[in-house]
């Protein structure tokens, strides 16, 4: 079900601005690390999602929360897709907010959940599911 964010999704940023900060991935496999870096650029977020494995960057992704035609988009733009996949905000709160793109192979879903200095990320998708958890840096 998606839910109308259309009426002001400029203000709307503001109430994901908790996502400022670096976080640093606290369950990452063994040998690897991780963290996601997200700052306010003009309307928008912009953030990147780094995987380490040793000293050595092993994966980057660009990430932006942006507003377009009255609506809130989480954008990820990775390496092995040729475009950005964008993802409809469906549902936001004072701490949290899901993103969906049925037509994406995966994932389809993406939800952020803030508890305190916590940060839990989830993409999930035809069955699928992967959690992120972060915990911010200081």
């Amino acid at each position: 079900m998606f839910l109308s964010l259309s009426l002001s999704a400029q203000n709307d940023i503001r109430k994901v601005e908790w996502l400022n900060g670096t976080w640093t991935r606290t369950n990452s496999k063994a040998g690897r690390s991780g963290f996601e870096a997200w700052t306010r650029k003009n309307n928008e977020l912009v953030g990147r999602g780094i995987t380490m494995k040793g000293a050595d960057t092993a994966y980057v992704e660009k990430l932006k929360i942006v507003a377009k035609d009255g609506k809130l988009f989480y954008v990820a733009d990775v390496p092995e897709n040729k475009e950005a996949v964008w993802f409809e905000f469906t549902e936001l709160k004072d701490k949290s907010f899901v993103c969906e793109n049925a037509k994406n192979d995966f994932p389809k879903k993406i939800s952020y959940t803030l508890e305190g200095n916590n940060l839990k990320a989830v993409i999930s998708g035809d069955g699928k599911e992967v959690d992120y958890l972060f915990v911010k840096a200081k």
